[in-house]
């Protein structure tokens, strides 16, 4: 076993983009120990660092080089290397001076598919300092940097430029060139609050040498944690509490080194505007944290971060006050400018924007919507008209000031101008929920109108981009397609919407402008792409659900995805019942017996042609079973369906036991795969449950 010491790589680097360091810090260390432990380096616990500068990871007792190991390696054929005197052919000599070794040492391995030469030798481990800088490029090249850039006169390319690499592995400098960068043991401190470089003389003071003197907490979750226990303090100072943290508090914490929670103000005035202006303005512009009193009402107060410690603190609050200011008097301007015209106003306006190209503009696509959401409507037995209304009018704020200044409060500022028009509050409300939930785990809009708008809008953005063959590939999905298909997933199955999925896709390809593909197509491909995201959703769900047994139930292709849980509950149920192993393993074999038979006279059971008393047996428990569960499967009681077709387990066993299928008479024969297709096609009401994976 090989001697063991830290091991620390710092890529010092120009400012990080704050809202992928994480991903980067977490990566680079996933990718480094991957690597690692590939080239069989033994080490204890990893750890990852970054701050805006920086990234760092840092192992714990890494070995100082591979451990040597014996393999054998894998010669020419018995049959090759001898002749027909049984002499050593230049084949078996070549292959013994590869291994350094005598022909007469080489050994022999015989398996099932023939018997080879062959020669155990001991393969010697290499230094750790002469794996590691590969191992360093090769995890950098990894990261997920969506757009990388050059900087001098080199080739390299990075997210950032390169300025400074620490290579230390124990007290000692690995020397070497990472990136076009000589490596060495010397990081930068704060750009402000420190002098000159910060020498790391071993990877266990780094966390401790650049908080002190260099003035950087480099343990990103470290300074996570002072950034929120700072901001929260200095909000319940003012009797305040933060206004959406969470959303912030990991892009503040990439942005700052030395984080200083300071308190700033604004204009009471301002409060006047839309409560969510004012967080956006805040937020989304100057990364300050809104504060609320204790009834959830705004203050005129905020939380900047600053990544210095001032000596006149209350100069850079007035700094951050004044960046402030005419940022929210830029929303207040258009608050008041937007309200001038009408969203209805707007609709016109509309048509000199280019949605996308072949399908038309903004127009044309809320003309698209709104038929789409009153088909929809009608399916739910919901009043189309406000709906309608919304679904017109939805695109609208798009074109006002304040959305152009912030996109992200698109469909709420169309609510406020909405209600401000005088429209009906279905209508205002149908427009500000429409475009959720906009991520994974995003609320879901909470109007029936909403619901219907939310989905006919993804619908068609689905059905346009498909047919015009933008479909994502690889992990390429520029349109967000991949987001819209589980929103629409979400909002069918948590909002209880009982729709056909295949026809209300068929009806939103058919409002598509003539493509080059066939619709039918379209629409096959449109429900694929959504059950892909169905699979995914309810995986993440249910820790416990099989992918086997998401697979049974999507083999039924299911119209209505509230039908699909209900199905899949009953599945997960029967799994658990004691019949079930055997009930999915004849299933399987009725499956496969249908598949041999190939194309045979699919005709009714003939009653009069049953013999067996085995196969008149299962006849007489399938008949019952019918009568039992035809009632439970027209009510959608599937779990009730799937225990009652549990009793079938007996005469089945003793069918197979007793029966030959293929018999050598047609008549009998056909008949009797008949009774095995009717059999499966109970089942199958509910699910493919031969399928299933049972033990």
């Amino acid at each position: 076993m090989k001697q063991a010491r830290d091991f620390l790589v710092e890529i010092g680097t120009e400012e990080l983009p704050p809202k992928a360091l994480r991903a980067l810090m977490v990566a680079f260390a996933d990718n480094l120990e991957s690597a690692i432990d590939e080239v069989r380096l033994s080490h204890g616990t990893v750890h990852a660092y970054a701050s805006p500068r920086r990234l760092a990871v840092l192992i714990e007792k890494l070995s100082l080089g591979q451990d040597d190991r014996e393999v054998s390696r894998k010669g020419p054929p018995v049959s090759v290397a001898f002749d027909a005197g049984g002499k050593m052919t230049p084949a078996a000599t070549a292959f013994a001076k590869k291994c350094r070794v005598k022909p007469s040492d080489l050994g022999r391995t015989k398996t099932d598919k023939g018997e080879w030469l062959s020669c155990d030798v001991v393969e010697q481990g290499q230094p750790t300092a002469e794996i590691l800088p590969g191992l360093i490029e090769t995890s950098l090249a990894a990261l997920p940097i969506p757009r990388r850039m050059r900087w001098g006169d080199g080739d390299v390319e990075f997210v950032r430029p390169i300025h400074w690499i620490v290579l230390l592995h124990g007290s000692e400098i690995i020397s070497t060139s990472i990136m076009g960068i000589k490596s060495g043991n010397q990081s930068q401190g704060h750009r402000f609050h420190a002098d000159g470089p910060i020498v790391i003389k071993n990877p266990a003071s780094y966390l401790r040498v650049l908080e002190k003197p260099g003035h950087v907490i480099a343990d990103f979750e470290r300074r996570r944690e002072m950034v929120k226990d700072g901001v929260e303090a200095a909000a319940r100072a003012v009797n305040g509490h933060v206004v959406n943290g969470d959303s912030l508090y990991d892009e503040v914490t990439s942005l700052v080194e030395w984080p200083v929670p300071m308190t700033g103000s604004f204009n009471e005035e301002f409060l006047k505007l839309p409560r969510e202006v004012v967080i956006s303005t805040l937020t989304e512009h100057q990364r300050y944290f809104p504060l609320a009193d204790k009834h959830g009402e705004l203050l005129p107060r905020f939380i900047a971060v600053a990544n210095i410690e001032s000596r006149d603190p209350v100069q850079v609050s007035a700094g951050n006050e004044r960046v402030i200011r005419p940022r929210l008097a830029d929303a207040a301007f258009f608050w008041d400018n937007d309200r001038r015209t009408t969203l209805a106003g707007r609709q016109d306006a509309l048509r000199e924007v280019v949605y996308q190209r072949g399908l038309g503009s903004l127009f044309d696509k809320c003309a698209r919507i709104t038929k789409l959401a009153r088909w929809i409507a009608a399916a739910l037995d919901v009043d189309p008209d406000n709906v309608a209304r919304a679904a017109a009018l939805s695109k609208c704020d798009l074109l006002t000031g304040m959305v152009g200044e912030f996109p992200d409060l698109q469909g709420i500022m169309g609510r406020y101008y909405a209600a401000a028009d005088g429209e009906p509050d279905a209508v205002a409300d149908a427009i500000g929920q429409h475009y959720l939930p906009r991520f994974a785990d995003d609320e879901l809009p909470t109007s029936i109108d909403g619901q219907v708008l939310a989905l006919a809008d993804r619908l068609d953005t689905l059905a346009g981009i498909f047919s015009i063959g933008k479909k994502p590939s690889g992990n390429r999905d520029p349109f967000g397609l991949r987001r819209a298909a589980l929103g629409i997933v979400r909002l069918l199955v948590e909002c209880g919407l009982d729709l056909d999925l295949h026809a209300m896709i068929g009806a939103a390809v058919d409002e598509q402008p003539a493509g080059k593909t066939d619709k039918s197509e379209i629409c096959d491909a449109l429900y694929t792409f959504i059950s892909e995201r169905l699979r995914r959703y309810f995986l993440d769900r249910d820790s416990g659900l099989a992918t086997e047994t998401f697979d049974a139930v999507l083999a039924r292709r299911p119209s209505s995805l509230v039908d699909f849980e209900r199905r899949l509950g009953a599945v997960q149920a029967f799994i658990a019942l004691e019949p079930a192993s055997s009930l999915a393993a004849a299933n399987k074999r009725i499956a496969n017996i249908l598949k041999q038979a190939g194309d045979y006279e699919a005709t009714a059971v003939n009653a009069d042609l049953l013999s067996d008393p085995a196969e008149i047996e299962l006849w007489s428990a399938l008949e019952q079973a019918r009568q039992i569960v035809q009632p439970m499967l027209e009510n959608h009681e599937y779990t009730a369906t799937l225990s009652a077709l549990a009793a079938l387990r007996e005469p089945i066993d003793r069918f197979f036991d007793d029966v030959l299928v293929m018999a050598e008479n047609e008549a009998t024969r056909n008949n009797r795969l008949a009774l095995l297709r009717e059999l499966r096609a109970l089942f199958l009401d509910v699910a493919d449950i031969s399928r299933l994976a049972i033990s």
